[in-house]
């Protein structure tokens, strides 16, 4: 109980570059058909659980990526999911799971969000089976501390790829 702990490294044989950004407990995969995987560069891959049963002690190759990407987020889906998508710019989009296609590990995913210079993408959620009731909302929370609660009807369902809607007016302040 009051032990510190082993880092990660120590457990997992990772390369220099690499860091743990996600963490999924496996219990709970028998509800979950896919992973969808986010890039910080808004690039969106929807991989089988299946792909995953087999993990080597130095690992598997999740995804592809370009230079200068990370992957962000992992998260378990049903395969009709829709997915919201919010940029540090302020912009944020929803769309359905299923115009993302299966892909093989080793492939490199597909548009999620059109960026504009020197955004990226900072949160990723799922909406379960796409289902809202009136009360839901989404909280988005600055960096400074600031909130803003946005019913998720406000966010209408768009196709994949595009620039979304803007969800907060980002300013210095």
């Amino acid at each position: 109980r009051t032990a510190k702990g082993q880092n990660i490294v120590n457990f997992l044989q990772l390369s220099p570059e690499e860091k743990v950004s996600s963490v999924l407990q496996s219990e709970d995969f028998e509800i979950y058909k896919y992973f969808i995987m986010v890039t910080k560069n808004g690039i969106i891959k929807k991989v089988e659980v299946g792909q995953f049963n087999n993990v080597r002690r130095s690992g598997l190759i999740a995804i592809k990526l370009k230079e200068g990407d990370i992957l962000s987020w992992v998260k378990p889906s049903t395969g009709k999911d829709d997915i919201i998508l919010a940029t540090i710019k302020g912009q944020a989009i929803r769309f359905k799971e299923k115009g993302v296609r299966s892909m093989g590990r080793s492939a490199g995913g597909v548009r999620g969000i059109r960026l504009k210079i020197e955004d990226k993408v900072v949160g990723v959620d799922l909406i379960p089976y796409g289902k809202i009731s009136k009360d839901e909302q989404l909280l988005v929370v600055t960096n400074n501390g600031y909130g803003k609660r946005t019913s998720l009807n406000a966010y209408k369902v768009q196709g994949r790829g595009g620039s979304g809607i803007k969800t907060a007016k980002v300013t210095k302040k």
